[in-house]
C-alpha cells in the first residue's frame, strides 16, 4: 500500500504556522466556555501571584537586615503566606478546568467527526482507507484535546507573567532590566526557525501514522486471505518498511524539539549571565541595589526564561498537533458531495407518502470522466415490478443500484420519483424508503434482534419476530439456544453466509421500505438456503419496486422484466421465457452457466464417499 493512494499531498502544504486554523479549532471550546473562563482566570492570577512573590521576599529580607521585625514585618509574612495558599488553590483550579475542557473537546472533536462521517458521500470512502479514518477520531482528536487547554493556559500564564517580571524589573533598575531583555530578538529568531522544521517533521509522523494504522487494520481484516497465500513474510516486510518511515521522521521531529528547547534555555541563561555580571559591576562601584531589591530582580532575572520556555515548549506541541489539528478540522468541514439543496422543501406537507414510479431518463454516469460506466441510460419501473440486471462484471449493475439509493447521483440525465427530480426529494426521506440487501450483507456487533431492529429502532419483539418468520429466518434462530437474544459476534462471523442474508433480509423487511435492492444477495449461499431465501424474496417483493441484480440467472425467472446490462447500456430486455427464445447475448450466459452447474453436480456425484 502506497502512502500516495490515499494521503493526497497538497491537502496539507506550506510550513507555515496556521491561526485560522487554530482559531477554527478553538470554536469546539465554546460549549466549555465556563472551564475555558476559569482557567484562563486562574492562568492569569497565577501569573500575578508568582510576580508579586519575588517582591514580597524582598520586603521581607529588607526589614529583617534593616532590624525592623515589628509589624510591618509580620504583616509582610502574612502576606507571603497568603500568597502561597493562593498558588495553591489557583493552581487546583486551573487543574480542575483543563481536564475538565480536555474530556470536553475531545468528546466534541469526536462526536462532530464521527457525525460527519455518517452524512458523507460514499465517494469519501472509496479513496480513504478505515484505518486512516480511525486515526483522525483518535490519536488526532486525542492529541488536539490533551495540548488545546494547556497551550491556552500557559499562553495567558506565560504572557501575563512575562509582562509582570518586565514591569517589576524596570521598577527595581530599568537599566538591568534592558540588560536581560537583550535576549528576546535572538529567541524569536531561534522560535521561528524550529517552528518551521517541527512543523514539516510532524506533518510526516502524523501522515505515516495514518498510513502505519490504515496498513495494520487492512493486515487483521485480511489475515485469512494473507494466511491462505503464504504472504505472511511480504506483508511483515511491507508493515516494517512503513513502521521504518514512521521511526525515522519521529526521531527526525525529537531531534528538532530536543536542539530547539535547549536553545531556548541557553539564551535565558546568557540573560541571567549578563545580569549577574551588570549587577556585580555596580555594587563593585557603589551603585548596588538594596540585598532585597538584588535578590528580588535575581529571582526575575532566572523567572524571565520559565514563562518562556514554557510557551516555546507548547509551541512545539502545537506545531507537532498541527498536522491533526488539520486533518480533524479537514474532516468535519468536508462538504458531503449528495445532500439536500435549497430546493428541498422539509415541511411535512411535500414529503410524499409513497413511490409509484421510478424512472431513469437519459441518464450517464462515471467515476472517471474517461471511462463512462452509463450512457443514456433509461428505465421506468412501477410498484409490484421486480427488474433484474444481469451482465458481466464491470457494466454497470451495481452502479444502477446506487444510483436510485442516490449514493452517488447522475452526472447527466435525471432520476425521476413519480416525475419530481430526485434530487428535489429529501436525502433521509428517499433513503427510508430504501430496503438493500448486499451480497456480503453486514451486521453488528449484537444480538440477532438487536441486529435486526436496525432496520426500525422503534419495533416491538412480535414486529421482529414477525418480520424474521416472513423470510424465513425463524426456524434456525430457534434452534439457538437463546434464540434472538443470540450474539452474532463481530461482523456476524458467528453466523453462516445464509444465515446472517436472512437475518439482512428480514431487517430490510422490517424498515417495510418502498423500493428494494437485491445486490447478489443469493450468489455466497448453498442451495438449500438459496431457496429459502428466494421463497422469502418472492414474498417481501410484493407491491414494492424492485431492483434484483442477479448472480444466479435461475433466481430471476420469474422477474417482470431482465435487462442486460453491457458497458452502461441496455443491449437486451424481456422476460425469461422471451429471452432465452430470442438467443441473445442472455441465452448465452444462461445456457453457459446451465451447463457449468450441471458439471459441478457430476463432479459432486463422483466424489468418493468416506470409509
Amino acid at each position: 500500500m502506497s502512502t500516495h493512494d490515499f494521503m493526497r499531498e497538497e491537502e496539507y502544504a506550506g510550513g507555515k504556522f496556521d491561526w485560522p486554523l487554530w482559531r477554527r479549532i478553538m470554536r469546539h471550546a465554546r460549549p466549555h466556555r465556563r472551564w475555558l473562563r476559569i482557567m484562563l482566570v486562574s492562568g492569569v492570577l497565577l501569573a500575578l501571584i508568582e510576580t508579586l512573590l519575588p517582591l514580597s521576599n524582598a520586603w521581607i529580607i529588607d526589614e529583617a537586615v534593616r532590624g525592623n521585625v515589628g509589624a510591618a514585618f509580620w504583616w509582610l509574612a502574612g502576606t507571603y503566606l497568603a500568597l502561597t495558599t493562593s498558588f495553591s488553590v489557583v493552581v487546583w483550579w486551573f487543574i480542575r478546568a483543563a481536564g475538565r475542557l480536555t474530556t470536553g473537546v475531545g468528546y466534541d472533536l469526536r462526536e462532530k467527526g464521527f457525525s460527519r462521517l455518517q452524512d458523507l458521500s460514499f465517494s469519501y470512502f472509496d479513496t480513504r482507507p478505515t484505518g486512516w479514518l480511525v486515526s483522525r477520531l483518535t490519536s488526532d482528536c486525542t492529541k488536539i484535546s490533551s495540548l488545546l487547554p494547556w497551550f491556552m493556559l500557559d499562553l495567558a500564564w506565560g504572557s501575563c507573567f512575562i509582562i509582570g517580571i518586565v514591569v517589576a524589573m524596570m521598577a527595581i533598575d530599568w537599566h538591568l532590566a534592558l540588560w536581560v531583555l537583550v535576549i528576546v530578538p535572538p529567541l524569536s529568531l531561534v522560535s521561528w526557525y524550529f517552528q518551521r522544521k517541527l512543523l514539516r517533521s510532524s506533518r510526516l509522523v502524523r501522515r505515516t501514522n495514518s498510513v502505519l494504522t490504515g496498513v495494520y487494520n487492512e493486515g487483521l481484516m485480511g489475515v485469512r486471505t494473507t494466511r491462505s497465500l503464504a504472504r505472511e513474510a511480504e506483508s511483515l516486510a511491507e508493515f516494517r518498511n512503513h513502521s521504518g518511515d514512521m521511526r525515522r521522521y519521529t526521531v527526525r521531529n525529537s531531534l528538532q524539539s530536543a536542539v530547539y528547547l535547549p536553545c531556548i534555555i541557553t539564551l535565558g541563561a546568557v540573560g541571567v549571565g549578563m545580569t549577574l555580571w551588570k549587577g556585580g559591576v555596580d555594587i563593585q562601584v557603589g551603585e548596588g541595589l538594596s540585598l532585597g531589591d538584588m535578590i528580588a530582580f535575581m529571582q526575575y532575572a532566572v523567572l524571565f526564561s520559565q514563562p518562556i520556555q514554557e510557551i516555546a515548549s507548547r509551541m512545539t506541541d502545537l506545531q507537532a498537533a498541527q498536522a491533526a489539528a488539520e486533518r480533524v478540522q479537514s474532516l468535519i468541514e468536508t462538504e458531503p458531495e449528495i445532500q439536500d439543496g435549497p430546493q428541498v422543501d422539509a415541511s411535512a406537507a411535500a414529503v410524499p407518502l409513497g413511490i409509484n414510479t421510478l424512472q431513469f431518463k437519459d441518464v450517464d454516469f462515471w467515476y472517471i470522466p474517461e471511462e463512462p460506466v452509463l450512457l443514456g441510460f433509461n428505465l421506468t419501473v412501477s410498484p409490484g415490478q421486480t427488474i433484474a440486471l444481469v451482465g458481466a462484471t464491470g457494466g454497470g449493475k451495481s452502479t444502477i443500484a446506487s444510483l436510485v439509493a442516490r449514493f452517488y447521483e447522475p452526472k447527466r440525465g435525471e432520476i425521476l420519483l413519480d416525475g419530481v427530480d430526485y434530487r428535489n426529494r429529501g436525502l433521509h426521506w428517499l433513503q427510508s424508503q430504501l430496503g438493500v440487501v448486499l451480497q456480503t450483507p453486514h451486521l453488528f456487533s449484537g444480538t440477532i434482534r438487536e441486529n435486526i431492529r436496525y432496520g426500525r429502532l422503534d419495533a416491538t419483539d412480535e414486529d421482529v419476530e414477525r418480520a424474521a418468520t416472513l423470510v424465513n429466518a425463524g426456524g434456525f434462530i430457534a434452534d439457538y439456544e437463546n434464540g434472538y437474544d443470540t450474539d452474532v459476534g463481530e461482523g456476524g462471523t458467528k453466523l453462516s453466509v445464509g444465515q446472517r442474508q436472512l437475518i439482512a433480509l428480514a431487517r430490510a423487511v422490517l424498515a417495510d421500505p418502498q423500493i428494494f435492492i437485491m445486490d447478489e444477495a443469493t450468489s455466497s449461499v448453498d442451495t438449500e438456503t438459496e431457496q429459502l431465501i428466494q421463497t422469502a424474496i418472492d414474498t417481501v417483493l410484493q407491491d414494492r419496486i424492485a431492483i434484483v441484480i442477479a448472480h444466479r440467472l435461475s433466481t430471476i425467472r420469474s422477474a417482470d422484466v431482465i435487462l442486460v446490462i453491457d458497458a452502461g447500456r441496455i443491449v437486451e430486455q424481456g422476460t425469461h421465457d422471451e429471452l432465452l427464445t430470442a438467443k441473445g447475448r442472455y441465452w448465452r450466459l444462461y445456457t453457459r452457466q446451465e451447463a457449468l452447474d450441471a458439471e459441478a453436480a457430476i463432479g459432486r456425484k463422483e466424489l468418493p464417499r468416506e470409509q
